[in-house]
């Protein structure tokens, strides 16, 4: 499900149909901006993620419509949203606003009707004012993003449909770190909701500075003296930058810009768009990690094959290439590299206390889910995604690597730039709360590894 919009204005094509501008507009950014992107290995063996047995949410929830254990409910309103968020427990605090055009509906989106996404640790779902279907997107534990549309039209069988080509077009590149994958973008959007490409576009996760966020989104929360591009339309397609966007800092409510009454929720949530792009990049580098091990492997085992090589034979091509998805994912949960935050931020909704509550917490009552808002985003630098299912099935050979270089860096062995943000109150309840809340990182292994790092 694509979070932001990607389709340019071409003011002096007026002439030329809307459909050929939108499809021009999508080559240009995902072969030029993103680099030429070729026929994904992800096709194809190890992971065949075209015919490969999916094992997500939505594949499970379609399981227990075929056997009659859930039922989706059809609202006038909304349709199915209300019901599938409940079936699929995504809270409705969660919703953030996109009035940049996008997804498979782009016509149905402009500032007047944003969009909405709502969202969990494994789902994201889009919601837009009259549209024809709900979009789905599920993290796969093995096959990472996977599509899906539902039928607001109300019938007897509610069933989604799996969808692959229309959204791996965007979904499938380099943005994405060549992975089926998810985009949060911001952008300068006019009035109409095309972005203007002119002024620049930026893909965003936790790293990205907090000023140059939520262009084309609805923002709503206080944020003291920073700066940010939410709420903002553009009036004139010659502005240059610095925009004034003084009018859409600090806002708590909506309703002079739009019908908020149309949605679930009438905000969009600051801490809420946080998590979202904290976590989009995070699902990408864990789906990356375990592509990457797997094709490794299998093209190893080809290898060994085909030279009369023992199966076991282990190359350095091999070793290298897990180890730097490894590393990568690594600097990611642990939030190398994070924008830093000037003035306390505070959302709109009730998201964070149940964002909050979702985790298992320590003997002392901490969680890698409480929020710091003052100087971070979390009170404890570690990603909660590691409670996931996409890290559990990580390869092992990955998986061993990642735990390895976690345990170096929590236990103060590692301390090179990259991890300079961690100090030294940080690493030791990040540590502590592993050991006590995630299986595979246990007490013995880290004290067995320090006592071994002492007699060095």
């Amino acid at each position: 499900m694509k979070t932001s919009t990607e389709f340019g204005r071409f003011d002096v094509l007026q002439s030329i149909p809307q459909w050929i501008i939108l499809v021009v507009a999508i080559m240009t950014i995902t072969f030029v901006d993103a680099g030429l992107v070729v026929a994904q290995d992800y096709e194809r063996e190890p992971i065949n993620y075209l015919t490969a047995f999916t094992d997500n949410p939505v594949s499970l929830l379609e399981t227990r419509l075929e056997k009659g254990e859930a039922h989706l409910e059809h609202e006038d309103r909304s349709g199915y949203l209300k019901s599938l968020l409940k079936e699929l427990d995504v809270p409705i605090s969660s919703q953030v606003l996109v009035f940049s055009k996008t997804s498979l509906q782009r016509n149905r989106i402009a500032p007047r009707t944003p969009r909405a996404i709502y969202f969990n640790d494994e789902m994201y779902i889009g919601f837009c004012q009259h549209g024809e279907v709900l979009e789905l997107s599920a993290v796969d534990p093995s096959l990472g993003a996977v599509f899906y549309t539902l039928s607001q039209e109300a019938t007897d069988t509610p069933k989604p449909i799996r969808q692959n080509d229309n959204c791996l077009l965007c979904h499938g590149s380099s943005n994405t770190r060549g992975v089926p994958g998810h985009l949060v973008r911001s952008v300068y959007v006019d009035a109409g909701g095309l972005p203007v490409l002119s002024m620049g576009t930026q893909r965003v996760d936790h790293s990205s500075p907090i000023e140059k966020r939520w262009g084309g989104w609805y923002v709503t929360g206080t944020h003291g003296n920073q700066l940010h591009l939410g709420n903002l339309v553009i009036t004139s397609t010659r502005q240059a930058e610095p925009v004034d966007n003084s009018a859409g800092q600090n806002m708590i409510e909506l309703d002079s810009r739009f019908k908020t009454s149309a949605y679930l929720s009438p905000h969009s949530d600051l801490v809420a768009l946080m998590v979202l792009e904290h976590q989009a990049e995070a699902h990408n580098l864990l789906t990356r990690a375990s592509f990457q091990t797997r094709e490794a492997l299998h093209a190893e085992a080809g290898l060994n094959r085909d030279l009369k090589e023992p199966r076991e034979h282990r190359w350095d091509s091999t070793t290298t290439r897990i180890k730097h998805a490894s590393e990568s994912l690594v600097k990611y949960l642990l939030f190398s590299g994070e924008a830093p935050i000037t003035s306390k931020l505070q959302g709109t909704t009730t998201f964070a206390d149940e964002f909050s509550h979702r985790g298992p917490r320590d003997s002392k009552g901490r969680s890698l889910r409480d929020f710091d808002l003052e100087r971070r985003l979390f009170k404890y630098p570690c990603s909660y995604l590691i409670y996931s299912r996409s890290f559990d099935a990580i390869p092992a050979e990955a998986k061993e690597i990642v735990v390895r270089r976690m345990w170096e860096v929590l236990s103060g062995v590692d301390r090179s730039r990259e991890f300079a943000h961690l100090s030294d109150d940080d690493r030791t309840a990040i540590l502590e709360i592993l050991r006590e809340t995630k299986p595979g990182f246990p007490a013995e292994w880290y004290e067995a590894k320090a006592e071994e790092q002492s007699l060095k």
